[in-house]
């Protein structure tokens, strides 16, 4: 069955309802109307508009409250969305119902470095075939995620460290004419931290940290449950804070950045370094076997229970808590997120961040912070990318 493109909300009543449908699952008229503060009667000429526009349905009687029985409004079945998710080495995407629910997926390996022509062809060609699988002719709208800074008005990089080719390169347009539909353009940080906040473990947080430990370092910033972006889309781009006065040269041409000493190409190039100069026999053998190293190597070793390279997570876990205990004391979150390849090291990485920040930061600031490990594995960028989309698209004119 194909999908055609949904109008838009012509209302901020409108607006709301459909993020709360989005967010909550199908509610009654009559826990809409309470929700959002408006009459019954305003509610259902709302609701029977957003209906006309495609945009919501009926979804059968809801719960008796005595009385006469209201009905569900749930958002509409028909509504599709496109979450892009470009890392450093692999694109995914995924089509999502107006829930952001994942319907179907699809991913490759791919180097960014390649440059935009050649990444973007890729990721259309993923796009057209999960829009077919799913008869889906125009989706509603297109979220993408890149990994470095993004200006988020003009819809492209900007002299992104590890995507050399891509300055200026007007992704969002060119993504936008080829689909037919709006696209947004945004750094995979922010739309990681938009995916954990739909549908993740910072879904109850208004205030928190989204921390990306990839082949860069980044933080989302969530502040009042709106993503915070800085004034030129370059908020929390934490990866190129200096630890060190001296110490690794970075991509972005500085030395001593938390990024080139804890960055999965860091972590790949002091692996191969531990294996060469027999500090770490587990790596030794990994290479023997493979030819290369990469982070996922490092975690490998790890479990191996092997000293050298759990020293390195220690290490690399200490800068990171070093910086993030900064963060707390001057932003205050309710929550602090840490996800990205990298941190599948899992706990050794983890325990080790929690005690620097909890020893550095200001008590009052850590008296209830809890720093956790993201549940959602590659999926928050997809998701968050979707969640991108439907934000415009369910926003009042």
């Amino acid at each position: 069955m194909a999908h055609t493109l949904a109008g838009r909300p012509e209302t901020a009543t409108q607006a709301k309802v459909l993020k709360l449908l989005r967010d909550e699952g199908p509610l009654s008229r009559v826990e809409l109307a309470d929700r959002l503060g408006v009459s019954r009667t305003t509610m259902a000429s709302e609701v029977s508009r957003l209906t006309e526009l495609g945009l919501a349905e009926g979804a059968g009687p809801a719960a008796s409250r005595g009385g006469r029985r209201s009905t569900l409004v749930d958002l509409s079945s028909d509504v599709r969305f496109v979450g892009v998710a470009i890392g450093a080495t692999t694109v995914s995407v995924a089509l999502t119902d107006g829930r952001l629910t994942v319907l179907g997926q699809r991913s490759v390996d791919m180097d960014v470095r390649l440059g935009p022509e050649p990444v973007l062809a890729r990721a259309l060609e993923l796009t057209h075939k999960v829009l077919a699988e799913h008869g889906v002719t125009r989706p509603a709208g297109v979220g993408v995620g890149v990994p470095g800074p993004v200006d988020f008005h003009g819809g492209m990089p900007v002299s992104p460290p590890i995507m050399p080719g891509w300055d200026g390169y007007p992704v969002r347009d060119a993504l936008a004419r080829e689909l037919g539909c709006p696209v947004l353009l945004d750094n995979d940080v922010n739309v990681m931290a938009l995916g954990e906040q739909h549908s993740g473990v910072a879904k109850a947080a208004r205030d928190f940290l989204f921390v990306k430990i990839g082949t860069g370092i980044g933080c989302g910033i969530v502040v009042d449950g709106q993503l915070y972006r800085g004034v030129d889309g370059c908020a929390g781009d934490i990866g190129h804070i200096r630890v060190e006065e001296f110490g690794p040269t970075c991509a972005c041409g500085n030395t001593g950045c938390l990024e080139a000493f804890f960055g999965g190409s860091a972590l790949a190039r002091d692996a191969l370094a531990a294996a060469r100069g027999g500090r770490s026999p587990a790596l030794a053998s990994l290479l023997a076997e493979k030819g290369e190293l990469t982070g996922a190597d490092v975690a490998a070793a790890v479990t191996m229970g092997d000293p050298y390279t759990v020293q390195m997570i220690r290490d690399g876990g200490h800068r990171v808590g070093w910086v993030l205990a900064s963060l707390v004391s001057f932003f205050n979150p309710g929550l602090i997120v840490i996800g990205g390849r990298v941190a599948r090291l899992g706990h050794p990485l983890l325990a080790e961040i929690r005690g620097v920040v909890y020893r550095r930061s200001l008590p009052l600031a850590t008296g209830n912070l809890p720093v956790v490990l993201s549940e959602m594995g590659d999926d928050a960028g997809v998701v968050g990318a979707a969640a991108l989309i439907s934000d415009a698209i369910y926003a009042a004119p």
